[in-house]
C-alpha cells in the first residue's frame, strides 16, 4: 500500500472555482489519522499554499514552483532550487514586450509581475496572496523560485507561449527547466528542477520509496512527477498532450467533481471514515 500521496493542486485537487473543498478536507484529515503522508505539489508559491494547508488543518510537506522549494509539515524549509541569478535578467526580459504576455516572477516571499493582471488574481480566492509590480530591467536576481510567463487566454495563446518555450530552450539549454502547467502558463525553473526530483527528495525524507507514492496531476508540469511515483493517475480534465506521453496511466474523472478525494476514499478509507 502506498505511504504517501502527492497532489497537483489547479485542475486537479481544487476544484473549478480554485477552492478545496469540505469533502477534501475531510478525506486528507482522515488519511493523516491513517498516518499516510499527504504532499502539496504544486506550480504555486510557497506562502500560497501554507495558507490553504492551514485552512485543511493538517500536517503535510508542500512541493511549490513545481520543485523549486520544499517546506516539511512544521512549514521549514527544507530545499531550494533557484534559478541561476545570473540568467534571470535575459529571461525576465524575454517577453517584456510582447502585449500578450504577462510576466511573474516568485522571488522569496514575494510575487512580482511586470504589468496588472487581473485573470491571474482569479486563481487566489483561496488566500490573500497577491503580486506586487516589478520594472524587468532592474530587480534583485537571487532567491528566484521560478519566471513565468501567461496570457489571458487558454487555448488560443498556447501557440504563442509555444513559440516562447523553444526561444527560451534555444537560448538557455539545460541550463533551465521549462514546463507548461496550463495551456496559458509557461514556467521556467533551475536546472534539474521538477516536482519528480522533489517528490524523490521528501520520499528519502520520510523513509519511503518512490514506489510507496501515488500522485495526481493534470497539466505537462506534473510530467515527471506522475511518470516517477509508483502509481501515477491522471485527472480526465488534462489536456491529451499529456495523456499522449503517459499512455499507460490511469486516467480519473474530473477536478470539478472532486475526484482526487473520492479516489482516495475509495483506496484508503473504509465506511466508517466516510
Amino acid at each position: 500500500m502506498y505511504r504517501i500521496v502527492a497532489s497537483d493542486l489547479d485542475g486537479t485537487l481544487l476544484n473549478h472555482e480554485h477552492r478545496l473543498s469540505a469533502f477534501t478536507k475531510q478525506v486528507l484529515q482522515a488519511l493523516r489519522k491513517r498516518h499516510i503522508h499527504f504532499i502539496f505539489a504544486t506550480g504555486r508559491h510557497h506562502i500560497d499554499v501554507a495558507q490553504m494547508r492551514e485552512n485543511m488543518e493538517i500536517d503535510a510537506y508542500t512541493i511549490t514552483s513545481n520543485g523549486a522549494r520544499v517546506h516539511n509539515s512544521q512549514g521549514e524549509l527544507i530545499l531550494s532550487r533557484s534559478i541561476d541569478a545570473s540568467l534571470a535578467p535575459a529571461i525576465a526580459q524575454m517577453a517584456v514586450d510582447d502585449p500578450l504576455i504577462y510576466t511573474h516572477i516568485y522571488r522569496g516571499d514575494e510575487w512580482l509581475i511586470n504589468r496588472e493582471d487581473s485573470f491571474s488574481l482569479s486563481y487566489f480566492e483561496e488566500s490573500d496572496f497577491c503580486y506586487q509590480i516589478f520594472n524587468p530591467y532592474d530587480f534583485p536576481t537571487s532567491d528566484i523560485a521560478k519566471i513565468y510567463f501567461t496570457t489571458a487566454g487558454e487555448q488560443d495563446q498556447y501557440a504563442h507561449l509555444v513559440k516562447l518555450k523553444d526561444k527560451l530552450q534555444q537560448r538557455f539549454g539545460n541550463n533551465i527547466s521549462v514546463a507548461f502547467s496550463t495551456l496559458n502558463c509557461l514556467e521556467v525553473m533551475g536546472k534539474g528542477v521538477s516536482k519528480g526530483t522533489a517528490l524523490e527528495f521528501v520520499a528519502k525524507q520520510l523513509g519511503c520509496d518512490l514506489s510507496e507514492t501515488i500522485a495526481f496531476g493534470d497539466g505537462m508540469n506534473d510530467y515527471e512527477m506522475l511518470s516517477m511515483a509508483g502509481k501515477g493517475c491522471i485527472m480526465q480534465n488534462a489536456p491529451q498532450m499529456l495523456k499522449a506521453v503517459l499512455p499507460d496511466l490511469e486516467v480519473i474523472g474530473l477536478n470539478s467533481e472532486d475526484a482526487v478525494p473520492h479516489y482516495l476514499q475509495k483506496l484508503f478509507l473504509n465506511e466508517s471514515d466516510e
